[in-house]
């Protein structure tokens, strides 16, 4: 038998010693390679799980502002305001009468303008003060304003709330001969108050063949002003830069303007498109006593003489000028809005461009939308 040596049982000791101790480090590698690597992931999934949780806090953030920015969208405005600088004689009372029995149900302030001496020109200091009343009586917001004075430009005192101007105007030499035998005869809305002109039955045609101030044709100078304003130029009898201020006041601070001929289809787009203060307007007034509320006792149509005189004269055609420049601005609302004629007036039966089918159901189909918002 072979015997082992002392001295090589001193290095297989040794050999086993090193194996079991190379086998202790590589274990201890590996448990510290997982504890490190399963440490790594721990943190990564916390981070992660972090961003994770911040981009939900975002999104719900940016769901929960679009939600309070849509809910102060479709809640009407406490602040909003629309004045009528209403022209005489263009129908305004029976307009007026509709607001009036409305702004109960509909929750707006109606507030009439009553200046001394029906003066339609208001002088620097009441301008400034009527801006500033407007702009700040908060306990008559929304409000709607009325009055037989000229258009107010709020940006020349300093406000930055600007309100929403509407208005009405009529066939010039319609809205005269009205007038005239309005003064003369008063009308069923208040028949026993004494008018200026009262006991002078000369007629409209008579009254132009003899030349007397309350026809001439200057008179009819007053819808062009009441758009151009206050400035001196407006109230010129006859000027140009008035009339082309009108027409640009017209398109730009008017939100709507109506005719008197087609006042059906100006409450109706009025309802469409302001249904805080009009909803509800247009059944109001044609099922209502409000449709004609004011009518003069006693008119007669001038003569084909007469009219051709009048139609003569520089005021009348600056003046129906200005009125087919409105009616074509307010045909073309109509038209975008899809609202069919329904004027019961002196223009029923009178097509008119909003009459195309097509283009009506076009416009009652549009709708728009919001995309591409950013930042996300």
């Amino acid at each position: 038998m072979s015997s082992i040596s002392p001295n090589g049982e001193l290095v297989m000791l040794l050999r086993t010693t090193a194996t079991r101790l190379i086998l202790v480090l590589l274990i201890l590698f590996l448990l510290v390679f997982v504890y490190v690597h399963y440490e790594a992931r721990v943190t990564d999934l916390e981070n992660n799980k972090r961003n994770l949780d911040l981009v939900v806090r975002m999104q719900v953030q940016e769901l929960e502002s679009r939600k309070t920015s849509e809910n102060k969208e479709s809640r009407p405005r406490e602040d909003l305001v629309v004045i009528y600088n209403r022209v005489p004689k263009t129908a305004s009372t029976s307009f007026m009468g509709v607001a009036y029995d409305l702004c109960k149900q509909n929750g707006f302030h109606v507030l009439h303008i009553n200046v001394t001496g029906n003066m339609h020109v208001l002088t620097l200091a009441n301008q400034a003060k009527f801006v500033q009343n407007v702009t700040h009586w908060d306990a008559m917001k929304p409000a709607l304003y009325h009055g037989h004075m000229a258009y107010v430009e709020f940006s020349r005192f300093g406000v930055s709330q600007r309100p929403i101007y509407i208005n009405l105007i009529r066939k010039p030499l319609d809205r005269l001969v009205s007038y005239y035998y309005f003064l003369r005869f008063g009308d069923d809305f208040r028949p026993h108050l004494v008018r200026r002109k009262h006991g002078d039955k000369m007629s409209f045609d008579d009254c132009v063949e003899l030349h007397q101030p309350d026809c001439d044709p200057d008179n009819m100078w007053l819808q062009i002003p009441f758009f151009c304003g206050h400035a001196a130029g407006c109230w010129e009898v006859g000027n140009k830069w008035a009339l082309a201020e009108a027409k640009n006041n017209l398109l730009k601070h008017y939100m709507l303007v109506g005719i008197t001929e087609e006042l059906p289809d100006f409450i109706s787009l009025l309802e469409s498109t302001l249904p805080q203060f009009f909803r509800g307007a247009l059944a109001h007034y044609q099922n209502s006593n409000k449709s004609h509320l004011r009518k003069t006792t006693q008119k007669v149509e001038p003569s084909p003489e007469t009219i051709s005189i009048i139609k003569k004269s520089k005021v009348w055609q600056m003046e129906n000028e200005f009125y087919e420049f409105a009616v074509e601005q307010f045909h073309f609302s109509k038209r975008r809005a899809g609202v069919p004629a329904i004027n019961n007036g002196p223009n029923a039966g009178v097509k008119d461009k909003t009459s195309d089918k097509a283009l009506q159901q076009a416009a009652v189909q549009q709708q728009f939308t919001y995309e591409k918002i950013r930042p996300k």
